[in-house]
């Protein structure tokens, strides 16, 4: 691939002006200690799942909390490392352009075939070292759909629940939430009505 040999040809390491020059081409474009970390583009599922819990985080965010999509963070002051999660809430306070410098509250990634060890291990530390209080994992299983909580604790994560299914999901952090993760990918414009939990049976 061409875009990863602009990595081996310059020595030095690269920044995020460096990712301007990546091809629009829908791949995600992130950084590692001055390296490329190249992910495939997202697939329609994968998109669904990120609709849809932006919609359901808004909704039960209180004020001062902002939800967003595919944001990038810069990681160091070198701007070397900087990785873009699925989904981050931050406090409004907290808002920066174009990137931001400080962790979120919570990031989310959507676990892909070719993601399974990059969010499992590689982000896991990251998001860790630089302080992300919540890390969510979400498994998009066409038949059962899967959510790992993670919080931070003495600098590594936790694993604080794991929710499958039409189970629902709760948490405080990074505010109140109720989710239920069949809804996330179900094939049905109900999803709307009971992707909180509302009118839904725990199964767990």
């Amino acid at each position: 691939m061409v875009v990863m040999s602009i990595g081996e040809t310059d020595p030095r390491p690269l920044t995020v002006e460096d990712l301007e020059r990546m091809p629009d081409d829908g791949r995600r474009y992130e950084l590692v200690e001055g390296r490329l970390d190249v992910s495939p583009a997202p697939t329609f599922l994968h998109n669904l799942i990120i609709d849809r819990l932006n919609f359901a985080l808004t909704k039960q965010a209180p004020k001062g909390f902002i939800v967003v999509g595919g944001v990038g963070i810069n990681f160091n002051a070198d701007r070397t490392h900087h990785r873009i999660p699925d989904l981050t809430v931050i406090p409004r306070t907290a808002r920066e352009t174009p990137y931001l410098t400080r962790a979120p509250l919570l990031a989310v990634e959507i676990v892909s075939k070719s993601s399974v060890f990059r969010d499992h291990h590689t982000k896991r530390n990251e998001y860790a070292k630089f302080g992300v209080e919540s890390y969510w994992i979400i498994n998009p299983d066409a038949e059962e759909p899967g959510l790992l909580e993670l919080r931070l604790e003495d600098g590594q994560y936790r694993e604080e629940s794991q929710t499958f299914g039409r189970q629902i999901f709760k948490t405080e952090h990074p505010f109140p939430v109720s989710l239920v993760p069949y809804w996330l990918l179900a094939d049905s414009d109900d999803w709307v009505d009971h992707i909180d939990g509302s009118e839904t049976t725990d199964d767990s």
